[in-house]
């Protein structure tokens, strides 16, 4: 079978040397964020045929938090923003997941850990940090101000290792006061098992940094028992700030679920995606949610930031495409970040017209 390289950002996993290998001793070089090369199936962006899509669910962050290990491993990615400063933000290494998932005997999770980025309709790339995520962090930085005041609500869409939602919640852990309004952070990944492995797991390390300030470690383990736990979901009440995680295909079912759990409250909704449009089909099915959601949430202010690289070699995603669908879908875009750094790539806002 042909393949092609797709230019992806970090999280590549690197066998051991030998098979018997300790991988929870195992140290890996440094590879957060960088730029490289992964060889694909040609046809791996489009559905598998036959292959029913997972149905949309929502996820208990009670129920998450009960399925993690007695420890996990880290390491830190550091962000450098434009105006000379940095956010590190702390995200759990993937031999780490290996290994839990060697520990439950999950072979379609250890699949997923495999040589392929995507399989649409089985696994979306949520193990990996896109380029892209960078990206939109870098935006959001821009925007600290009106992430932090006030009731928001914040959605990142294929949120995967949660790269710009990781940079919001730290922002909003280090600024906010007991008094301020409800935060709704919503998380959406496509496969469940990557909010339970890297997605959750990378918020509740976030959290302990800001908690631990200068006793924090850039590599290490973060030991969790029901104590941590108990004092996570406690702050997390202190400063108003509610976790709703939503895995499945995007479809309308998937935007009705949405709304009716984060639309209690109206206040700033902003919807993140990166790297979400990657083949027609994946364009086709993120622009129709994203125009729904922005449709459907009863809030004052509703934007989305949406990062992605020009032109998908190989598989047909492009911006200009989705830009084509936002506007034959009624919505108003702007271009306000791009770069040109290895593969170009931009960071779009999606609007829809005031109500």
């Amino acid at each position: 079978m042909s393949a092609f390289s797709f230019s992806f950002s970090g999280d590549d996993i690197e066998e051991p040397s030998a098979p018997e290998a300790d991988y929870e001793h195992l140290v890996l070089a440094h590879h957060a964020a960088e730029t490289g090369t992964l060889q694909r199936a040609e046809n791996s962006a489009f559905p598998v045929t036959g292959q029913p899509l997972l149905p949309p669910q929502r996820h208990d962050l009670k129920e998450i938090l009960d399925t993690l290990p007695s420890k996990i491993a880290y390491s830190t990615l550091c962000i450098p923003l434009d105006d000379g400063s940095e956010i590190s933000i702390p995200r759990r290494e993937l031999w780490d997941v290996r290994v839990q998932l060697m520990a439950e005997e999950d072979d379609e999770g250890l699949g997923n850990l495999g040589k392929d980025d995507v399989r649409t309709g089985i696994y979306e790339g949520g193990f990996k940090s896109w380029e892209s995520s960078v990206d939109v962090a870098k935006v959001l930085y821009q925007r600290k101000d009106e992430v932090l005041g006030g009731s928001r609500k914040f959605l990142e869409l294929g949120c995967g290792t949660a790269l710009p939602s990781l940079a919001v919640f730290h922002w909003l852990l280090e600024k906010r006061e007991h008094s301020s309004g409800p935060i709704h952070l919503g998380l959406a990944d496509y496969n469940p098992g990557v909010l339970r492995l890297v997605t959750l797991p990378n918020l509740l390390l976030s959290w302990a940094k800001v908690r631990q300030k200068g006793l924090w470690e850039d590599e290490g383990e973060l030991e969790i028992d029901l104590k941590l736990i108990e004092d996570f979901i406690a702050s997390m009440q202190a400063v108003h700030i509610d976790v709703f995680f939503f895995s499945g295909a995007w479809n309308p079912e998937f935007v009705h679920l949405v709304v009716e759990a984060m639309s209690s409250s109206s206040g700033h909704l902003t919807i993140v995606g990166a790297e979400t449009i990657y083949s027609p089909v994946a364009l086709k099915s993120f622009g129709e949610t994203l125009m729904g959601l922005l449709e459907a949430m009863p809030d004052n202010v509703r934007t989305s930031l949406v990062a992605a690289k020009k032109v998908y070699f190989g598989v047909g995603g492009s911006m200009e495409d989705f830009c084509d669908l936002v506007r034959a879908k009624g919505g108003l875009f702007e271009q306000i970040r791009e770069e040109s750094d290895g593969v170009r790539r931009a960071v779009v806002e999606v609007k829809i017209p005031a109500r």
